[in-house]
């Protein structure tokens, strides 16, 4: 089983945006980094933020007098603020180049009223008792970070133009915009916020219009030596591993209940970290243990190593140590859909569960050899009538065929895991896991074919092709719910919340799901005939 498939200079950066993307989507994106301003005034706003780095330019002495009038404005509302700031210098009797003469008209957005010149705005009282050093300092704060916001807003405008581009085959133009980008990249900070978003995907972009041969973009496809060491990091750094897995084991507990042989079969053992808990957990039951097959399928060992194996050895150390009758079994295979059910061993006496986390929509690419792989997989999970089917995936739309609106909806995905981040305080596994994180973004938006895996797509559609695949949902229930909610009082900061949507569950960062645990049944195939 093999593993997954794993001249461009002049142009010009002034492409209007795409009238293709959705200005509501942009506007969301914006509106997510906290910046009031829409998608249809970015081009306004663009210019006066041009002229106004001219007329700073030559007004250099004033920055610091006017930064503390443009406190006054609130600097995401970042229309309103550049127009302050260019009413501010037309007050002062600074030299103005001729191309600002149609300024004199200026109008405020959002009601914002331009104060008189002679005028003291708003209380400058709380700065009375600082030091003039103090208060230099924070005029000059203000204005970097008014400024850096700015560029923020440009960026996105930029990238969103960008992905356009590349859209419609105009990679010598987008060559050179990745290249403006790159260089406002550094008046941004980079460690959060939409500085760190924006460098992923710039990179990512970068990947896309430069690199020309598959080995270039491996980071972006498949599994590397070490993606089981990435995997664990984003499992220690925020909750959304331990939700899928606390969330699938309760279902799961709950579906062997009276059954004295079960059988698990993971789509992706990993390190086996989902697995402890659950056979601790059959430990505790009343009627005591069942005896406890697992079945785990894993990418082979690039070293030669039986990793599967050791995995296994170390879960049945843990299982004889609770009591536990315990046998296991490990499937090398490189892609989900080169396993065949009868590798898998399932006896008809035997209580099955199908555990697939994050590993199904590796299903949906399209091609000659992998146009029906998501219902072959379905078709033989189905034939072993399992009593559960558990599937934890992205809560995201990151299967469409068009590239900018792949590109937009990573982007506003991805802003919403990277903030959520920020409540890390791990600072290694913090790191590592955005490396996890970035290497699912450079397969969204560099691979095509069959070289891109990821292919995200939120619940409704899962729910519609199980549907139609012959199975039917099972309610979570609120014992999942509850283990849910526990998880995240014990592991995670505020922000993080757990819904339930038609006895599926989501995880997300306030308003914005990000992945969603479903459970399934087979439909017997004389109910789904009388049907």
């Amino acid at each position: 089983m093999g593993p997954y498939d794993s001249a461009i200079s002049a142009g010009s950066s002034t492409c209007s945006p795409s009238s293709s993307a959705k200005p509501s989507e942009i506007d969301g994106l914006l509106a997510g980094a906290g910046y009031k301003v829409r998608s249809t005034e970015l081009h306004q706003v663009a210019q006066r933020l041009e002229r106004l780095e001219t007329v700073m330019v030559n007004a250099p002495a004033e920055i610091s007098q006017l930064a503390s009038d443009a406190l006054q404005c609130n600097p995401s509302d970042i229309a309103s603020w550049v127009d302050s700031m260019l009413f501010e210098f037309n007050q002062q009797p600074v030299s103005m180049p001729s191309d600002l003469s149609d300024f004199s008209d200026l109008t405020y957005i959002d009601g914002v009223v331009s104060p008189a010149a002679n005028q003291t705005v708003g209380n400058n009282s709380w700065m009375d008792n600082r030091t003039p050093q103090q208060q230099e300092l924070t005029q000059q704060l203000m204005v970097v970070t008014a400024m850096e916001e700015d560029s923020g807003i440009r960026l996105v405008h930029m990238m969103i133009t960008c992905a356009e581009l590349v859209q419609r085959g105009e990679l010598p133009l987008a060559g050179s915009l990745i290249e403006e980008m790159q260089a406002l990249l550094t008046r941004v900070n980079t460690a959060c916020g939409i500085g760190k978003v924006a460098g992923y995907f710039i990179d990512a972009l970068s990947r896309r219009v430069f690199t020309r041969t598959p080995q270039a973009l491996s980071c972006a496809t498949g599994w590397s030596n070490d993606s089981e060491i990435l995997y664990h990091h984003f499992y220690e750094a925020c909750p959304y591993l331990k939700f899928a897995h606390f969330t699938a084991n309760q279902a799961i507990l709950e579906a062997f209940d009276g059954h004295d042989c079960v059988h698990v079969v993971d789509f992706n053992l990993m390190h086996g970290l989902q697995w402890p808990a659950l056979i601790q957990a059959l430990a505790l039951r009343p009627c005591g243990p069942p005896f406890l097959r697992l079945t785990g399928i894993g990418p082979p060992s690039p070293d030669g190593r039986d990793s599967l194996r050791e995995i296994g050895l170390r879960l049945a150390e843990l299982a004889r140590s609770v009591n536990v009758r315990f046998a296991f079994r490990g499937v090398a295979a490189s892609r989900l859909e080169d396993v065949k059910p009868w590798m898998l061993q399932v006896s008809q006496t035997e209580a099955v569960a199908i555990n697939s986390i994050m590993q199904l929509h590796r299903l949906l690419g399209s091609g000659p050899t992998r146009a029906s792989a998501i219902e072959t997989v379905l078709g033989w999970i189905r034939s072993l009538n399992p009593k559960i089917v558990t599937v934890v995936e992205q809560e995201a739309n990151h299967n469409q065929p068009e590239f900018l609106d792949r590109f937009t909806e990573a982007l506003y995905y991805y802003s919403t895991m990277f903030d959520s981040l920020e409540a890390c305080s791990l600072q290694l596994e913090k790191a590592v896991a955005e490396i996890y994180i970035q290497r699912e973004i450079c397969n969204v938006l560099c691979c095509e074919g069959s070289a891109r895996v990821e292919r995200h797509e939120p619940l409704a559609k899962w729910r519609n092709r199980l549907g139609a695949a012959g199975f039917r949902p099972l309610n979570l229930g609120s014992n999942a719910f509850k283990q849910a909610s526990m998880l995240l009082t014990l592991f995670s900061a505020e922000g993080y919340i757990v819904e339930e949507h038609e006895g599926c569950l989501t995880l997300g960062w306030h308003s914005r799901p990000l992945i969603a645990a479903s459970a399934w049944q087979p439909i017997p195939y004389q109910t789904q005939q009388q049907q």
